[in-house]
């Protein structure tokens, strides 16, 4: 028995990954493949401090939470929809009823100060402040998650957080007035007895779909880089139905809550808001690492990574990719993107995304991009390919980074030192004479 658990154990690690399409039916090669997601997404979860991030994120959200819901409140006044509203959110955070009450006085005393025009443009600075600061770290975070080093331009930043910063509270307000517009019509419908375990199915179900939609949305349009829409339904789908499993085992464990008050008292409700809370970003990170896995299990085929290769083995396949770039750019085509490189070498697209994102820092070549945040980038060399050799490509590598550490020099000022100096020097000399657009070969 436990040679047999010790084989799955290395199978999991090692042998999975290299099972191939060919290798195995149709319907075992999906098992694996969603084993294999889920493997991943843990392992990243683990790796990538998920914990660390949901905890940047709560604090956040503590700051945010009461300028956010002040928009929210405002605009549901604007629709007279202010005590369904408050039914919602109270609703929302059934398992927190005292922090409901809370942080609905806080927005009251908000709009009543804004209202008579005290600090006014302090609390708006403080409101646009917290909410962008918010909004930024889930940028940044899924950034991080997707492996996106390029944020959001200047423009597109100020564009798309203002229209999160609008659009959300009126969809929250909208879609609030559609629920209430419904049960309204459910209770005025004739022999609504024997549709009543539909209907109410149905009621059930709306916040499952609403918090699965909500996910999918933040999955889709937060990383700064092209989300496809299939690879994140079940992930946001999965994420809306464990919020819901959140919210029911806090409803149902009043037993721990009260005992937790009665250690406590009123500050109890503070640290488990900010449990929920952390709970609730946790899920909504692994569910964006599952986004992850789902679109980019291939570049996992054999587990590569970039910090694995070794630095002569890096440099020829950075010189590859310069070199091919520097060919295309010569004979006028269009740039290569990532994926056309990785179908026009073999190596895997992660890898080449971090070659290619070196050769960038160390100014070999350049990216161009549209401001959009589907379009792909394409990649030209960044000077004259008469001047891009192979020599400068080594040595720029070579060279990146900074000389932190202060030695006393004179020590090496030896005819070996010399010698060792003069043969590298020699070395790059002989290289430079190759320039890039001559390596690669059709």
């Amino acid at each position: 028995m436990k040679k047999r658990i010790q084989h799955i154990i290395d199978f999991l690690k090692v042998g999975i990954w290299h099972v191939r399409h060919d290798d195995v039916s149709p319907w075992l090669y999906f098992t694996y493949s969603i084993i294999k997601k889920v493997l991943l997404a843990i392992e990243r979860a683990t790796t990538k401090r998920m914990v660390a991030s949901a905890s940047a994120l709560t604090y956040s959200t503590l700051l945010a939470i009461v300028p956010i819901m002040a928009v929210v409140f405002a605009i549901a006044r604007g629709f007279g929809y202010n005590k369904y509203i408050e039914s919602w959110f109270r609703d929302a955070l059934a398992s927190q009823p005292q922090v409901a009450d809370v942080i609905i006085g806080f927005v009251n005393s908000y709009l009543v100060h804004t209202k008579s025009g005290v600090f006014l443009g302090i609390g708006l600075i403080f409101m646009l402040c917290t909410v962008i600061m918010l909004i930024n770290n889930i940028e940044q975070t899924f950034n991080y998650i997707w492996q996106v080093k390029k944020p959001r331009s200047v423009f597109r930043t100020i564009t798309d957080y203002m229209a999160m910063f609008l659009l959300v509270p009126i969809i929250i307000v909208v879609t609030s007035g559609i629920s209430i517009f419904v049960a309204t019509l459910l209770d005025n419908i004739e022999g609504y007895e024997l549709l009543a375990p539909l209907m109410r199915f149905l009621i059930d179900l709306m916040p499952y779909i609403f918090m699965s939609a909500v996910f999918i949305a933040l999955y889709l349009f937060m990383p700064n880089t092209k989300v496809k829409l299939g690879c994140v339904v079940v992930p946001g789908i999965l994420a809306g139905v464990a919020m819901q499993g959140l919210q029911f085992v806090y409803i149902h464990s009043q037993i721990w809550v009260s005992s937790y008050n009665a250690i406590y008292g009123s500050f109890a409700a503070l640290p488990l808001f900010m449990l929920w809370v952390q709970i609730s970003w946790t899920i909504c990170l692994f569910g964006a690492e599952l986004c992850y896995t789902n679109q980019n299990l291939e570049d996992f085929a054999f587990r590569a990574k970039t910090e694995d290769i070794s630095h002569r083995y890096r440099m020829m396949l950075s010189v590859m990719l310069a070199s091919l770039i520097c060919k295309r750019f010569e004979e006028g085509g269009k740039p290569y993107t990532a994926l056309e490189l990785k179908l026009k070498t073999g190596i895997p697209v992660r890898i080449v995304n971090d070659l290619l994102y070196e050769l960038i820092c160390v100014n070999i070549i350049t990216e161009i991009s549209c401001d959009e945040k589907g379009d792909e980038s394409r990649f030209q060399p960044a000077e004259s390919t008469t001047r891009l050799s192979v020599g400068t490509l080594l040595d720029r590598l070579e060279s990146k980074g900074k000389w932190a550490i202060e030695l006393d020099m004179h020590k090496l000022d030896s005819e070996n030192w010399r010698n060792v100096i003069r043969a590298r020097q020699d070395y790059l000399d002989t290289q430079r004479e190759v320039l890039l657009k001559d390596m690669y070969t059709n």
